[in-house]
């Protein structure tokens, strides 16, 4: 998994790496809620503090991976998390303003 070097693969990977840390925030601190739920509580909350928070901490998966892959000399997949990373905060920025 740590050994590929490849920019579409960075770009899934960090797609995918926030979901995980969302999902770890989900049993970790709304255990008894379902993932609809927290979703739902989160989005509607007002001033959206908490969604940024959610969010931004899911992001840490991006970063935990980035610098795996930066410190293994996979710059290629590096590049790939990045771009997905800022893609991810464009979203939330838009989120948090226009809503």
């Amino acid at each position: 998994m740590f050994k590929k070097d490849n920019f579409i693969y960075g770009c899934i990977l960090g797609m995918l790496a926030p979901i995980v840390g969302l999902l770890l925030l989900k049993y970790y601190k709304f255990g008894m809620l379902s993932f609809k739920e927290v979703l739902q509580f989160i989005y509607y909350q007002p001033g959206h503090g908490l969604m940024t928070a959610g969010l931004s901490v899911a992001l840490m998966m991006n970063a935990l991976f980035f610098t795996i892959y930066v410190n293994g000399k996979k710059d290629q997949t590096g590049k790939g998390l990045f771009v997905s990373t800022v893609v991810y905060g464009v979203v939330i920025l838009l989120i948090k303003y226009l809503s």
